[in-house]
């Protein structure tokens, strides 16, 4: 008996467009006040949204691959791993991106952190919040998995969920990156998203801990005034 495919999930889409919609709406309610919290508030605001969801669906985010590694020297391997996946999807984007589009860096949204001890201290903080944890478990394990099973599960579903996910993850870094940056952050993003499904979507720590890295490295150069 050939397996019959999984029918399209109005529950999962219901869902994927919540946590859209409250990342859209908090981040553009706070913009006008914060140029520099109006991401984190919208990552903190999904989170809890998104944690109830998970939690009404019987389910928890050790179930979407957050769970305490049994195995820390496999956990820096493929960390590594993603870190030169990372870097190398980026950089092939870049060719692209540099020839269409000009690079605007950060347009300074992170001026006030250089030589500035408190504000570095801050910024470390939410990095290992919002820019590690948060943005893997809502834009690579949550948006993926309810993406997936409201395209209808399966191979190609997958794939659609992940390309879904680095483009919207991308577009949440148009408005202080520009397309330049959009471009390049999505690509990184479809490079972690295709990680964790080759993970089994059951391992996004090294997703976690690679995100981290990349963004703990940046703005200690910036901290620094060390310059690209």
């Amino acid at each position: 008996m050939t397996e019959q495919p999984k029918r399209f999930d109005i529950g999962a889409l219901v869902d994927l467009l919540t946590i859209l919609t409250v990342l859209v709406i908090v981040k553009q309610s706070v913009l006008p006040f914060s140029f520099l919290y109006a991401g984190p508030a919208s990552t903190f605001s999904a989170m809890v949204v998104a944690t109830m969801i998970l939690r009404r669906r019987g389910l928890g985010w050790k179930d979407l691959g957050f769970r305490w590694p049994e195995n820390w020297w496999k956990i820096i391997g493929l960390t590594v791993l993603s870190m030169v996946a990372f870097i190398a999807a980026t950089q092939m984007m870049q060719l692209f991106a540099d020839t269409f589009f000009v690079d605007i860096g950060v347009s300074g949204r992170f001026d006030h952190i250089e030589g500035n001890l408190p504000a570095y201290i801050g910024i470390m903080l939410l990095v290992w919040t919002h820019g590690s944890f948060f943005e893997e478990l809502l834009f690579r394990a949550f948006v993926i998995d309810r993406a997936s099973n409201a395209f209808g599960g399966g191979r190609i579903a997958d794939i659609a969920a992940a390309l879904f996910s680095s483009i919207f993850f991308g577009y949440r870094h148009y408005y202080y990156q520009g397309m330049h940056g959009a471009l390049i952050t999505g690509a990184g993003g479809f490079a972690f998203a295709m990680l964790y499904l080759w993970f089994g979507r059951k391992n996004i720590m090294p997703l976690i801990f690679a995100h981290g890295i990349f963004n703990s490295l940046g703005q200690t150069f910036r901290f620094l005034g060390i310059r690209d």
